[in-house]
């Protein structure tokens, strides 16, 4: 074509989009450029986190990451509690650079002193807003802050003591549930108490927390939001490393246009999380607007509620109302709050619950214990409606005992991941011999470096806990703690223990999770026997440790519960099922 004979208006119109177009170019060149930097310069740049030993790599495309994240990954991480000095470094996908941490020293640096440097990690932040809105798990920095200010005086011991009656009604409720089940039968009946446990936990969390019943544990099959929340863990296991993936995706288009690609998006499991999502947000958002139109309505209309107006959420609203301006909670995060609050309390706490009962079942020596203390308690120290107080019921010594050596042994959490946003230094309580041969003092942990805390290695390390780290023993609960122990100073908030963490981060509801473990135990060992169905149970390592039968992937654990009958004593019988086939 002949260029001359083109009108030079037409050459200035094309002209902003040739320059347009190389504009784009280099924008996505630059991008490009930008992502390749940041996600391979730990590769290609000698870090000082090369000196620290650690296993060897599982695979150049996904590092030890596979192993850490395996459901069966259990192996994996005793290896690294066994075999390394409380810290060791590990390969993460496509040759990132990661370490692994139980040391005390070191996790006081990053959850407590330096815990604005090591950050939740981007994906797991990004995943909880997806599955969440902008809850206590999405938010980071001042935002996190903020929210656990107004949190904070509605978890505490002061509030807790008049969460009793709810609990013990909801305990009652589950006693004449599982009553109903045994009482036709002479016979022991096999009962999936994993399903009870969770029923009952979502139950205890909606009264008390949400001022909202769920389920009131009469029908055999739970509520759809009870499966909704259950499954939710199961479903993560399958799709863990495409959540790490969250932090290199850009947020294209529109909110409905995203929903839309993950609908189309081809794995099963991806559309199956968000199904569940949509589920817990309609449920939360149903259950915010009846807690606003009560309190508009005035205090009439808010105790004829579930809670009277005493649970978590009204509590809450009412002090966001008359907060300055400033620390105000938009609804948004409101909402936000209750799906986390649901999920968070009702998984851990109800498998964690699973686990007491099955290990319970498996020494019915310590059941037979436990049971005469909780029975000789309610006997002697119950008020007139025959229910302990708070201070009586958390500080009966043995069921403490079991309910701290169950979640120091089998934390429902094995750990969790924060990033560096800087450089740190962080110190070591014993040196540890590098990879030269030198002795190292302490870690240099350049910015960027994803930290896997050991939340199981450090409540299982012997060097802390004595050579029987690995037996559940709850009475070295009943004696001073070795000096080991306590010389160790393991910041986490509960028992010497990383078990609900510490720091900022720290499980902000340990004090509601560790009452309703205690009642529901009291009701359950006051009035049934447990024993294990012999059926062999296996723990999945997940972001919540669940059990399943094996040879099935469906969450359950079946438990054989009779009838307690005071002239029989179960302690002479034989079981079919050993600590160490509990798994995990």
């Amino acid at each position: 074509m002949d260029t001359k004979k083109i009108h030079p208006v037409a050459v200035n119109f094309a002209a902003p989009f040739r320059m347009s177009g190389s504009i784009t170019q280099a924008a996505v060149i630059c991008t490009i450029s930008w992502i390749l930097w940041k996600y391979f310069r730990q590769v290609v740049i000698k870090s000082p986190l090369d000196n620290i030993p650690g296993p060897p790599t599982g695979s150049f495309l996904y590092g030890n990451l596979r192993q850490i994240l395996n459901k069966d990954g259990w192996d994996f991480v005793q290896h690294l509690t066994d075999t390394y000095p409380e810290v060791a470094r590990l390969s993460g996908p496509l040759g990132h650079r990661m370490l692994y941490v139980f040391d005390p020293t070191a996790l006081h640096t990053i959850v407590v002193k330096e815990q604005y440097v090591f950050e939740e990690a981007k994906w797991f932040i990004k995943f909880n807003r997806l599955r969440f809105g902008p809850g206590l798990l999405a938010t980071v920095g001042d935002h996190h802050r903020r929210q656990r200010k107004m949190l904070n005086p509605v978890f505490s011991i002061n509030h807790m003591r008049h969460m009793i009656p709810i609990f013990d009604d909801i305990g009652n409720k589950l006693q004449k549930a599982i009553e109903d089940r045994v009482s036709a039968s002479t016979e022991p009946v096999e009962l999936d108490m994993l399903a009870w446990m969770s029923r009952t936990a979502l139950e205890l969390i909606g009264q008390a927390g949400l001022g909202y019943s769920f389920d009131p544990l009469v029908a055999d099959s739970m509520d759809e939001f009870a499966g909704a929340v259950k499954s939710f863990g199961p479903t993560l296991v399958s799709i863990n490393h495409l959540r790490r993936l969250l932090p290199y995706l850009p947020d294209i288009g529109t909110p409905a246009f995203r929903e839309k690609l993950v609908d189309l998006f081809p794995n099963e499991s991806v559309r199956r999380t968000k199904a569940l999502s949509d589920i817990m947000y309609r449920r939360s958002v149903e259950i915010y607007r009846e807690k606003v139109r009560a309190l508009e309505l005035g205090d009439e209309a808010v105790t004829k509620q579930v809670g009277e107006g005493k649970d978590i959420m009204s509590i809450l609203l009412r002090a966001n109302m008359a907060a300055a301006d400033e620390d105000k909670l938009p609804q948004n995060e409101l909402i936000a709050q209750i799906s986390t609050f649901i999920f968070a309390a009702m998984d851990t706490t109800s498998n964690a619950l699973a686990m007491t009962l099955l290990l319970l079942g498996d020494h019915p020596a310590v059941q037979e214990k436990l049971r005469k203390e909780i029975l000789e308690a309610c006997d002697g120290d119950s008020d007139e409606s025959g229910r302990l107080d708070y201070d009586r019921l958390v500080n009966l010594p043995y069921l403490d005992a079991v309910c701290r050596e169950t979640l120091r042994l089998h934390s429902p959490v094995t750990h969790v991941f924060r990033e560096t946003v800087k450089d740190a230094v962080v110190p070591l309580s014993q040196p540890i011999r590098g990879v030269d041969g030198q002795m190292v003092h302490e870690l240099v942990i350049p910015k960027d470096t994803t930290i896997v805390i050991g939340i199981l290695s450090a409540n299982r390390n012997k060097a802390v806990w004595g050579e029987d780290a690995m037996e559940w023993k709850p009475e070295r609960w009943l004696a001073p703690l070795p000096e080991s122990v306590t010389d160790a100073k393991v910041p986490g908030v509960y028992s010497n223990l990383m078990t609900f963490m510490g720091g900022g981060r720290a499980c902000i509801g340990f004090k509601f999770s560790q009452l309703e473990m205690k009642i529901v135990i009291c009701v359950l060992l006051s009035k049934f026997t447990l024993a294990p169905s012999g059926k062999k149970i296996t723990w999945n390592l997940s972001n919540v440790r669940f059990p399943t039968v094996v040879g099935s992937t469906k969450a359950s654990m079946p438990m054989k519960i009779g009838r307690y009958r005071p002239s029989e004593s179960p302690v002479n019988k034989q079981s079919g099922l050993t600590a160490a086939n509990v798994g995990g």
